[in-house]
Formats: C-alpha cells, sequence, structure tokens
C-alpha cells in the first residue's frame, strides 16, 4: 500500500506545474488508511483496484488535459488530451479507457500454469 507522504509528494509535484487533483482511484485498504489524512481536498473518490490519481489542466489550443498518475514509487501515467468541443460522455469513455489501460499494465504478470508431467 502506498504511503501518506507518497500521495503527498505526487499530488505537491502535479501542483506545481498547474495540475489540478481532479479524481481519486482508491483501493478499500488505502482509503481506511488515508481516511483522516484530508489529503484529497475537492476531488472525487472512486474505489479501484489500483491506487490512481487524475489531474487535469488547461492545454493549447482550449483543450483540457488529463492525466492518470498511478501511485507508486516508479512513475507511470497516461495522458489524454480533449478537444473542447468533445461531450463529456466521450471524455469519461476515454478516462475509463485509460483506468483499464492503467490496471492491466499494473498487475503483476501471473505465472502460466504448471502442465502435470505424465
Amino acid at each position: 500500500m502506498p504511503s501518506l507522504e507518497l500521495f503527498k509528494e505526487i499530488i505537491a509535484t502535479y501542483q506545481r506545474h498547474g495540475w489540478e487533483l481532479k479524481r481519486v482511484l482508491i483501493k478499500p485498504d488505502t482509503r481506511n488508511e488515508l481516511k483522516d489524512a484530508g489529503l484529497f481536498s475537492e476531488a472525487s473518490l472512486h474505489d479501484g483496484e489500483l491506487d490512481a490519481l487524475w489531474f487535469a489542466r488547461p492545454s493549447q489550443g482550449g483543450r483540457e488535459a488529463w492525466e492518470l498518475r498511478l501511485v507508486a514509487e516508479n512513475p507511470y501515467a497516461l495522458f489524454a488530451a480533449f478537444e473542447s468541443d468533445e461531450t463529456e460522455e466521450e471524455r469519461e469513455e476515454a478516462r475509463l479507457e485509460m483506468e483499464h489501460q492503467m490496471r492491466e499494465q499494473a498487475s503483476p504478470v501471473s505465472e502460466p500454469p504448471a502442465v502435470a508431467g505424465g
């Protein structure tokens, strides 16, 4: 489980670069551990299979940039820029796809099942 300090460090780094924390994907165990930390301010919390932070900021050409950052010692993030005319439904679909990609990347690779010899 990521530490409170790791969450703080990641959030502070993004905020220094103009990003705003919008959403938090959080495992139930992590939520219980951090429930009194007051760390996530205005961000919405969503139960997840991994701990990750959604940040957003204005981007060039009237677009909006979103980045999904895995809460882990080794930085891993996915990025998307949305056009101003994209609907919220289209944006949400893209964000859900990014979450799916991150789950796949963050999941430990399982070993193939052993084959019984005979």
